[in-house]
């Protein structure tokens, strides 16, 4: 049987087996600390810092989702530090890119009272809507950067290994290898990395183009037109 330790979180006693995360003792009692770059499906890698902490007797804030619980520790989880973290990271996010379809990430900025408008006069982005095959697009304009669709293509489910990084600092966005169109790469459709996309970055085709208003039967008819044009070649 594993060890449990105890420590407390925000006044309460919390006990947790031994190796569990912050994220997962506040979670065990019951207390919400927001995520975007983490998902219970990849593994986590503390990268967009929506889900810090303050752990007593630990300079700055720390990332809930891969800081090892420790025996006594004492944590807040909504300190006045903390709360700002949180709403600067959204403004600047909701400022850079767009999370119409990001309702968790929406719902986190009227809780934090957010004013994206604060950065007015910095750079957003705006590549281009990719539409390179059949089954999803890709908007990066709507990308929060998460690395979920990432994980999930390599190591974490799918092991193809299609998606990475490309770019650096502002530039930076999900890509593929050489820029290559999506049936080009490695990728077998399999749909897991449209499934972890919070923001709709990644959204099936069809329910892309019944939001572009083409009718099922005009989806059908290009289909069929798409197939015979693939036997042709």
């Amino acid at each position: 049987m594993a060890e449990r330790i105890e420590l407390t979180i925000d006044g309460r006693a919390v006990q947790i087996e031994s190796g569990a995360t912050l994220l997962e003792a506040a979670r065990e009692a019951g207390i919400t600390i927001p995520v975007l770059c983490y998902s219970p499906r990849t593994t986590a890698n503390g990268l967009c810092r929506m889900c810090v902490v303050e752990v007593e007797g630990v300079r700055g804030l720390v990332a809930s989702c891969v800081t090892p619980a420790s025996a006594g520790a004492r944590v807040r989880t909504e300190s006045e530090r903390i709360l700002r973290a949180r709403r600067t990271l959204l403004e600047m996010l909701a400022f850079s890119v767009d999370l119409s379809e990001a309702p968790e990430l929406q719902a986190l900025m009227t809780a934090y009272a957010c004013r994206p408008e604060r950065f007015d006069g910095g750079e957003r982005r705006r590549p281009e809507l990719i539409d390179d095959n059949p089954m999803y697009i890709r908007d990066y304009a709507k990308c929060v950067l998460c690395w979920r669709c990432v994980q999930v293509c390599a190591n974490d489910a799918q092991f193809t290994f299609a998606l990475d990084f490309t770019g650096r600092g502002h530039a930076t966005q999900i890509g593929t290898f050489l820029n290559r169109p999506m049936p080009e790469t490695t990728c077998v459709f399999c749909g897991q990395c449209v499934d972890v996309c919070p923001s709709g970055a990644l959204k099936p085709r069809r329910e892309w183009l019944l939001e572009q208003g083409m009718s099922p039967k005009a989806m059908l008819q290009a289909s069929l037109s798409e197939k015979k044009k693939r036997r042709k070649s």
